[in-house]
């Protein structure tokens, strides 16, 4: 079986599902690190990854901007001094596509190596 990591981005059309409860809740489980907001009724993942400097946390920002146009999944990005909040959400039906899971998958995956 497939890890999230592992998969790639399918093209969302607007009247993709958004996850149920139950998707969500197995799905979180692959990504224990993230956490759920909700932001104006739309349920979006979020996590913050931290580094020793801003040039570090700029260079993961770009790193992952190159992820996100290969992909075709674009997330909110914030960059300052030591911190990069990710936050990951389908524009298209406001909420929680699989796709979310997977590029938040991605970006673990993507910050590991430089976490040790």
């Amino acid at each position: 079986m497939k890890t999230l990591s592992q998969e790639s981005c399918e093209a969302c059309r607007v009247d993709a599902p958004q996850v149920s409860d139950k998707e969500m809740n197995n799905l979180m489980a692959e990504i224990p690190d993230w956490r759920i907001e909700t932001r104006n009724g739309v349920r979006q993942l979020e996590r913050g990854f931290e580094f020793p400097d801003f040039a570090q946390a700029l260079a993961f920002t770009n790193r992952l901007g190159e992820l996100a146009e290969a992909e075709g999944h674009h997330p909110k990005l914030i960059t300052e001094w030591g911190c990069v909040i990710v936050t990951w959400w389908s524009h298209k039906i406001g909420g929680l596509h699989r796709n979310d899971f997977v590029m938040a998958a991605k970006t673990n995956q993507m910050f590991a190596p430089t976490s040790e």
